[in-house]
């Protein structure tokens, strides 16, 4: 850059003629991008270096920017008919706009959306109500039903809630899917199933909160399709992309399992899936998308192929917001503010939870109207009982030492599958080293590797080619696998509800599993909860844990244990000679 402005600036003479004008220009904070010197000509006289005078009409077309990366026209109408709205590209030339979100590139906007205006006139009315009531449901007595919610733990909150069902007889459903849901393996509806589907098919706006592995997202698909298939056909062009179904799921994991599980039911009914995430091909997602009547999506990668103008939302009519809880974890809401707004109001919206914070009730306040809250368990996230929790109490430098005895006791067991969390990249990384070494049949997987690794990795875990996964919290949701025996934490998460979510990773449906987890020092503020969500699940309590949580609350009192594991608390005083 300084050699060209040099040759740019010296004249024969031995002058600098510019260079008392346009030095003041490069050190100015809002001027930081080289390419707008070169293309305003600010390092060009009036004359170019041949001595040739420019006219002020000419351009030079070799050095024009293109103004379309497409040169079909019919590509360029549907960017226009699809409310394309152009981005600044310099990040830093809006001081106003440096606190908002933007993507990873840090030269792009992260979606500046402009709400669009929904007349009701010119809306065509949606159609909601799929629901076809058994009979054997509809003569059910409100005792019963009372009972039946009671003995599954299901807690409603609404108004004209529809009873429950208890077979897959009771739900009616086309022919084709309900062979579909019988060649799953499927022999009874989970207690959010049971309750679920008849809300959901009945048009009602609906929260779901419950554990990890109960089945929500046939919850959320099924009605979907039902849904998508019975809406009025509306006119699709080449290039445009209208889902009328509409799923965020917070990781790309998670989007990939929601549309595994949508391609096993939608391919009866004729709809095509398509999914919108970062890391993978931009090209192949559209490919996927044009036609697509469902659209499932993580908020960063959807922001920006609406604000392209290559996906329009304003014909969908259908929004499920899974493991909403997660995406505020992340940082989300803005986001999804943005893309909710694209959307007609007049749609059904569906919000699932595993927790129910004063963050997702006001929510749910905003984007539901009428809802209908269903609770299995409590609204705290507890774990599942089905999982045997075990907690070792060893020191760091044990740790290593104590993973490699236990896997190799686990790796005996034939046909087990075992998920191994670290804290950490880095952690991972070294771990899987260290096990490689040993010729353990050892994968890792973080937020670093690639999207085609990931697969990869996730396809030899899932066919027991690799028996053993290393993983940060990544895989800690919307890791779907059926058949993984046991969870061990090497490192525990700094928080109870990452310590549920890993460890629901097995005991999926009605199977069980076991959890392993090393208790060190620096995870002593975690002891009172990890206790409470033991008592829960009825999981035995080592007695160490209880004298280590009172322990804790004698260290601000002054007190010290040097005898006892981590009960010295009070720093040693050392007296130098």
């Amino acid at each position: 850059m300084l050699r060209h402005i040099c040759t740019r600036l010296w004249r024969p003479c031995g002058e600098f003629s510019k260079l008392s004008q346009n030095l003041p220009k490069l050190i100015l904070p809002d001027i930081i991008n080289f390419r707008d010197y070169h293309r305003e000509g600010l390092f060009y006289d009036e004359e170019n270096t041949y001595g040739e005078s420019k006219s002020q009409g000419d351009s030079n077309t070799f050095h024009r920017r293109q103004r379309y990366s497409n040169t079909d026209s019919n590509y360029r109408d549907f960017r226009n008919k699809n409310n394309y709205q152009p981005r600044d590209r310099n990040f830093y030339r809006d001081r106003n706009s440096l606190n908002e979100n933007r993507s990873r590139n840090f030269d792009l906007s992260f979606g500046r959306l402009s709400k669009p205006t929904f007349k009701t006139d010119d809306l065509q009315p949606v159609l909601k109500y799929f629901y076809v009531e058994h009979s054997d449901v509809t003569n059910r007595s409100i005792e019963v039903v009372e009972s039946y919610r009671k003995n599954l733990n299901i807690s409603v909150i609404g108004s004209d809630v529809p009873n429950p069902i208890t077979s897959f007889e009771e739900l009616c459903l086309p022919d084709d899917l309900k062979k579909a849901i019988m060649e799953q393996g499927y022999s009874e509806p989970t207690p959010i199933q049971a309750q679920g589907w008849p809300i959901a098919l009945s048009g009602k706006d609906m929260v779901g909160i419950s554990q990890t592995g109960s089945g929500k997202t046939l919850v959320f698909i099924l009605p979907a399709i039902i849904h998508a298939t019975n809406q009025r056909e509306f006119m699709v062009e080449r290039y445009e992309c209208k889902p009328q179904v509409l799923v965020l799921a917070p990781t790309r994991e998670l989007v990939q399992q929601i549309l595994e599980v949508g391609h096993k039911f939608s391919k009866y009914s004729g709809l095509k899936n398509g999914c919108a995430y970062g890391g993978a091909s931009r090209k192949n997602q559209l490919n996927s998308l044009k036609g697509a009547h469902i659209c499932v999506a993580t908020p960063g990668r959807l922001i920006d192929f609406v604000s392209a103008g290559l996906v329009n939302l304003q014909q969908c009519t259908y929004l499920v917001l899974d493991e909403a809880d997660r995406m505020l974890d992340m940082g989300f809401e803005p986001q999804i503010r943005q893309i909710v707004d694209q959307i007609r109001p007049d749609r059904q919206t569906l919000m699932w939870s595993a927790t129910w914070p004063s963050e997702i009730r006001k929510l749910a306040e905003e984007f539901l109207t009428d809802y209908v809250q269903v609770t299995v368990g409590a609204d705290q996230l507890v774990a599942n009982p089905n999982i045997g929790q075990n907690i070792y109490i060893v020191e760091e430098f044990e740790k290593e030492e104590k993973l490699l005895s236990l896997l190799k006791d686990l790796i005996a067991e034939k046909g087990s599958k075992i998920l191994v969390f670290a804290q950490t990249k880095r952690r991972v990384d070294y771990l899987g080293m260290q096990l490689n070494d040993l010729n353990l049949p050892v994968m890792c997987i973080h937020g670093d590797v690639s999207q085609t690794k990931r697969d990869f990795v996730l396809h030899n875990f899932r066919t027991k080619k690799s028996c053993v996964l290393i993983a940060t919290d990544v895989a800690a949701r919307g890791l779907d696998i059926s058949d993984i025996q046991h969870v061990v934490n090497y490192d525990l998460p700094t928080n109870i509800e990452d310590y549920i979510h890993r460890i629901g990773r097995t005991a999926r449906g009605t199977s069980t599993g076991q959890a392993h987890s090393f208790f060190t020092e620096e995870n002593v503020g975690l002891a009172k909860d990890l206790i409470s969500v033991l008592e829960q699940a009825n999981q035995s309590v080592d007695p160490q844990l209880y004298s280590i949580l009172k322990r804790k609350s004698n260290k601000y009192r002054g007190s010290s244990y040097p005898n006892q594991r981590w009960g010295n608390y009070q720093r040693r005083q050392y007296s130098y000679r």
